[in-house]
């Protein structure tokens, strides 16, 4: 294949990735029209997330459990945040934590914890119970402690929306793979870090763990939901890719050690600075262990 063909092939696969942002807009003659989809569109749009190799126990050289967190008001992270109000989006972008939960609503999420061990399942029932806040006003409890029927117009509704989400915390596994020669990545689960509903309104509010995804369970979902792409909107990337990638910003908080795996803040009170380097530390170390395979 010479050059030419080549770069025309490389072209042709580029433009049939354009149809996902927005199908149609091209062709469209009315409004409605946009994001219509033909036959030949839908089935190449089937397609599903990347496969994970399988990895003997026996392969793995080196391994190492840490937790990050993943804070949403930097800029590299926005594409995890964005967009927060979906009323005049375009398109059917939506947030990571959007994504979620619609799916935990509908069944395509089932895999959802209390805690990053994963050793208690929550209900879609105990999960509503922290998204949403339900609260009556001083009529409403009048009402009520004269034996009346509540009024509805007395009963206050608040939802958790994905402008409350400030932070993500993820846990995931470093490992040298001795077969392939390579320190990889997996990332096991994440976590929305919200306020609790209840303390929402009050000037210190109480930021919780709201739940935790399973990532490998969810894997499906997050690759048909896609989010935006700063360079090329036309190529938009994938949740999935996004944090397999590690295309984010993150700052270890917690990695296994013999202490019941204790959290750095827990060993380095009161001192921001030495958590961060602590932090870097735990990085440099495992990024060591690779090194030291090699010589030279």
């Amino acid at each position: 294949m010479n050059v030419r063909n080549f770069l025309i092939v490389i072209v042709s696969a580029m433009w049939s990735f354009t149809s996902v942002a927005q199908s149609n807009l091209l062709n469209a003659k009315t409004p409605d029209q946009i994001g219509l989809k033909t036959a030949a569109q839908l089935i190449s749009d089937n397609d599903k997330p990347l496969v994970y190799g399988y990895v003997h126990d026996r392969d793995v050289l080196m391994g190492k459990t840490t937790w990050e967190i993943i804070d949403l008001s930097e800029k590299i992270n926005f594409a995890l945040y964005f967009p927060i109000d979906t009323a005049n989006i375009g398109s059917d972008r939506r947030s990571l934590y959007d994504v979620l939960t619609k799916a935990m609503r509908n069944g395509k999420i089932t895999e959802v914890y209390t805690d990053s061990y994963f050793n208690t399942k929550k209900s879609i029932e105990d999960i509503q119970g922290s998204l949403t806040r339900i609260d009556t006003t001083d009529a409403g409890r009048e009402q009520i402690n004269a034996g009346a029927q509540i009024s509805p117009e007395y009963i206050l509704k608040q939802d958790l929306t994905a402008q409350d989400v400030s932070k993500y915390k993820i846990k995931g596994y470093w490992y040298f793979d001795k077969r392939q020669s390579e320190l990889k990545y997996r990332l096991l689960g994440i976590c929305p870090i919200t306020p609790d509903v209840y303390t929402m309104n009050s000037d210190e509010k109480d930021y919780i763990e709201l739940f935790w995804v399973f990532f490998p369970a969810a894997r499906e979902v997050l690759h048909e939901a896609k989010a935006f792409n700063d360079k090329n909107s036309a190529m938009p990337v994938s949740f999935d890719q996004i944090l397999n990638s590690r295309r984010f910003n993150s700052v270890i908080y917690k990695e296994e050690n013999v202490y019941g795996d204790r959290a750095i803040d827990e060993y380095m009170k009161d001192n921001a600075q030495n958590q961060l380097l602590e932090s870097e530390r735990v990085k440099e170390k495992i990024r060591n262990f690779e090194q030291d395979m090699w010589n030279y």
